[in-house]
């Protein structure tokens, strides 16, 4: 996987350490959901068995395979 400069410094923050990079892999597979925002970017969300069945909301760059953002999505209704 391809990340951005941005994410890798959030990854490094303690709440986002835990996000393992399968989980990443998984919602980009299998989303449960994927939006395309204005300006290209592909926000994905897949549930997470192994965290609670809580809801991985990852963000890429258009062009769908780098990972610019990713964080468990308290507000995400299925």
């Amino acid at each position: 996987m391809k990340f951005t400069k941005y994410f890798q410094f959030r990854r490094s923050l303690p709440d986002r350490g835990a996000i393992q990079d399968e989980w990443i892999r998984e919602v980009i597979r299998n989303p449960s959901r994927r939006i395309t925002q204005d300006d290209g970017r592909i926000r994905l969300w897949g549930k997470i068995p192994d965290a609670g069945n809580r809801y991985l909301r990852v963000v890429l760059l258009e062009d769908g395979e780098t990972v610019h953002n990713a964080f468990f999505d308290r507000k995400f209704k299925e």
